[in-house]
This record gives structure tokens, sequence and C-alpha cells, in this order.
């Protein structure tokens, strides 16, 4: 089992690797879903989770609240992107849509272009998309090499035990095409149920692993 937890700028990474986790979703103000850290903090990161044989996803996203990024922000983004291949980050986290929740694809064309070198994950702006576009994006993201989409397979308000059969549903259309990255209220205590339940090989969570 991979085991990606998300944390909170620098100070927790040298604990959760201790502790056993394999790869790292590196965020700021993750009381909002998670933004970009500094240039610093990325370094930093990126420096301390190589030298122990891990990998770093970042999160790129310039502002909480919804995913409908105006031209400055999608430039702001390109520009994180830029930094973070620079700085020899393994894979990044970003998601755009549109006005009506469907994927903004001239926007994640631009994403996916500026993400050359790393792989790129979908991240929860797929919840926000309507159930019945979800397999048509599924198709896109794959078609457009995106590696993984991170999905609680609902609503956050909603407990992942009430959202494993969508999450199922999600996991049997992407196939072998891309990986569905469950997340969100998965911990140390539920993570093995979860995914012998749902026949995954990778969980994304803040409480994954106890440190």
């Amino acid at each position: 089992m991979l085991r990606e937890v998300a944390v909170e700028n620098y100070t927790h990474i040298p604990q959760a690797l201790a502790a056993g986790a394999d790869r790292i979703e590196l965020n700021d103000n993750l009381a909002v879903g998670g933004t970009t850290v500094s240039k610093g903090v990325m370094a930093e990161s990126a420096k301390y989770v190589h030298e122990h044989g891990r990998s770093l996803v970042t999160m790129i996203r310039p502002r909480g609240g919804n995913f409908v990024y105006n031209d400055t922000e999608l430039k702001i983004m390109e520009a994180d992107l830029f930094e973070a291949q620079a700085l020899g980050v393994d894979g990044v986290a970003f998601g755009a849509l549109t006005a009506d929740g469907l994927i903004d694809e001239d926007a994640m064309t631009s994403l996916i272009a500026a993400s050359a070198g790393m792989s790129v994950v979908f991240h929860m702006a797929f919840d926000a998309i309507p159930e019945d576009q979800q397999p048509a994006a599924i198709d896109w993201l794959a078609a457009h090499h995106v590696d993984r989409i991170l999905t609680h397979g609902g609503p956050l308000t909603t407990p992942i035990e009430s959202t494993l059969p969508h999450l199922q549903t999600l996991i049997a259309h992407a196939a072998d095409q891309i990986t569905i990255l469950p997340g969100g209220g998965i911990t140390s205590q539920n993570a093995t149920a979860i995914a012998d339940k749902l026949g995954v090989k990778e969980l994304h969570g803040t409480k994954l692993i106890d440190f």
C-alpha cells in the first residue's frame, strides 16, 4: 500500500517520513483545502524528501475557494509549475473548472503543458464536477496524460464510508487508463478496510499514518 500523506508546510515532513509515509503532498493552508507553498518551502521539502528516497507532490493552487480561475490566476499557476519543475518536484496537483462545473479544457491543457517532466494529479476539484459528467472527465484527463485523480467520491462533508459505492464506480470506469486516488477522511484506522473494499494500491490523507 502506497500511503500519500498531505502535510502543511515543511514542518511535519521529517515526522511523516519517519513514520512511514511513501509520498508527500505538500500544501499551505490545509484549512481551505491546500494552496501553493512558497518557493523556499518547496525547495527545502524537495531536498529533504529526495534525500530520504521518497517522492514529493506539491499543490498548485493560488487561493482557496472554487476552481474557476481567471487569466492572472492561471499565469500564477504556470509560474509556480515552472518553479516546481526547476526544483525537481516529482508531481504536481491542480484542477481548473468552468463556471458550470466541467473541466476547463483550455486552462488544463496549458497547465499540463507547463508540467512537463512531472507527474500530474487532478485534485479534489474533481468532486465539484456533476456525477453524470465524471466518466467523461476521467476519459479526458486520461487522454491528456494526467496520472492520477484525487477524489473523495462526493462532498467532503459526506463520510467516505458513504461514498465508497461511487468510488467503486469511478475506479471501474478508470480501469487501467488512469489511477483513482481515494482521499478525505481516510485514517490509519480505516485505511486497510477501505483499500480492501476498493481494491486500490494507493491512498491519500492527512491522518493516514500516526505521527
